[in-house]
C-alpha cells in the first residue's frame, strides 16, 4: 500500500479554507500541524490509526488531530483515488467531540469536489 498523500483543495469561490486556516496559527501550532501531515505521509495511515494521529469521523471522512499544549487542531479530509487525500478545512477545536457544524461543512467540501470533478470529466 502507497503511503497517503495530502493536499489542500481550493474550493469554486476561489478559498482554500485549510491552507487560510494554517495560516492564521501561531507559529508553534503550524509547525506541529504541518510536521505531523508529513509524518502521516511517511509512515502510513495504519501507524497513523494507531498513534490516534488520525480518526475515522463518518463514511470516507477522517481528521488530523494535533494538539500543542491546550491548543487542539483538526483538519478534516477524505480519500480521493489510490494514495490521494484532500484536506477540506481545519479548525481549533474545543470541545471534546467533534463539532456537528464541522463535519457538515467538510461534507459539503467534498460534495462540491466531486460534482467539480464530474463536471470536469464530462467537459
Amino acid at each position: 500500500m502507497k503511503n497517503p498523500k495530502f493536499k489542500s483543495y481550493r474550493r469554486l469561490n476561489d478559498h482554500d479554507e485549510f491552507v487560510e486556516f494554517y495560516q492564521q496559527l501561531p507559529t508553534k501550532d503550524r509547525k506541529k500541524l504541518i510536521a505531523l501531515i508529513k509524518t502521516i505521509e511517511q509512515q502510513g495511515l495504519l501507524t497513523a490509526a494507531k498513534m490516534e494521529w488520525i480518526k475515522k469521523l463518518d463514511s470516507n471522512l477522517y481528521e488530523i488531530r494535533s494538539k500543542v499544549a491546550s491548543n487542539i487542531q483538526r483538519g478534516l479530509y477524505f480519500h480521493v483515488e489510490e494514495n490521494q487525500y484532500i484536506i477540506t478545512h481545519g479548525f481549533t477545536k474545543k470541545t471534546q467531540k467533534t463539532p456537528a457544524r464541522e463535519i457538515k461543512h467538510a461534507k459539503e467540501i467534498r460534495a462540491e469536489y466531486y460534482q467539480r470533478e464530474e463536471n470536469e470529466n464530462n467537459d
